[in-house]
């Protein structure tokens, strides 16, 4: 924890310094590796709390538990020096999961991360962050995930077309309080400002705080993993933001293989598919 939250001070630190949109930019080629460790029970506990997983006396970890494990080391690629874009007020914007198999607490996860693409996007600049997950060298779990730096471009605005998503019946409702982002934050070690406190999330554009991205695509693979098959991969697109405190209603088909989550007006937040083991 110590050396996250010191690229979180480094991340404060130079973000003004940082031009995103500048012609010519490159990423850093460097991959960062965490040694091989189980994970920490009281840790991992905790994320399941609040994520609403069940606390099982056996089985594997969470889907999206090795991104959280991972964390720091894509903190301190995308606070070095380096790194083009600015972390405060980068924005998670989709994230792909794959477990080829898997992973129980115990294994001792090797973690490498590394910034693995930088792509215009109608709103800024986004990058891909490239995680994989081994042990005793096999890759057993491998993620993808975007985040974006928002800034004025030229580029045109989206098709409306891009916001339509399958109708699916409302399977739950939640109801999450203003202290999420802190309380997510603080079992995740994710502190962007844009999460805890309304007053920091108005100067990167946003009426109170929103709720993690990585929150919401976690919560509703806890609701999807009480469908029978084990879940294999995931798919989560982030589309809107969740303001804090709100609610929101879980979608998902029947077997929970494809679900989005929508605010109390209809807004879609998140649209997702998963699947399965056979």
């Amino acid at each position: 924890m110590t050396s996250l939250s010191a690229s979180l001070v480094r991340g404060a630190v130079t973000s003004p310094f940082k031009h995103p949109g500048r012609p010519g930019a490159t990423l850093p080629t460097d991959r960062l590796t965490r040694p091989a460790a189980p994970a920490a029970p009281g840790a991992l506990a905790a994320y399941r709390g609040i994520c609403g997983f069940p606390e099982p006396a056996s089985g594997p970890l969470p889907l999206t538990y090795p991104h959280v494990l991972a964390f720091p080391l894509a903190m301190r690629l995308m606070t070095g020096r380096g790194f083009p874009l600015p972390v405060v007020g980068l924005v998670h914007t989709w994230i792909e999961i794959r477990s080829h198999r898997p992973v129980q607490p115990g294994d001792a996860l090797e973690l490498t991360v590394q910034a693995a693409e930088l792509t215009p996007h109608r709103r800024g600049t986004e990058v891909t962050m490239a995680t994989e997950a081994r042990v005793g060298g096999e890759l057993v779990w491998e993620s993808r995930s975007g985040y974006l730096s928002r800034h004025a471009t030229k580029a045109e605005a989206a098709p409306k077309g891009e916001e339509e998503v399958p109708a699916l019946p409302a399977v739950a409702e939640w109801r999450l309080p203003g202290d999420l982002g802190r309380r997510y934050g603080a079992v995740s070690g994710d502190r962007n400002p844009i999460h805890l406190h309304p007053l920091t999330a108005r100067l990167f554009g946003f009426p109170r705080a929103i709720a993690h991205g990585m929150w919401t695509v976690a919560r509703c693979l806890a609701e999807a993993d009480g469908q029978p098959g084990e879940l294999r991969t995931a798919r989560a697109e982030f589309r809107a933001p969740v303001l804090l405190p709100g609610s929101v209603t879980y979608a998902a088909d029947p077997a929970g293989n494809a679900f989005a989550l929508h605010g109390g007006s209809g807004r879609v937040h998140l649209t997702g598919t998963v699947t399965r083991a056979s």
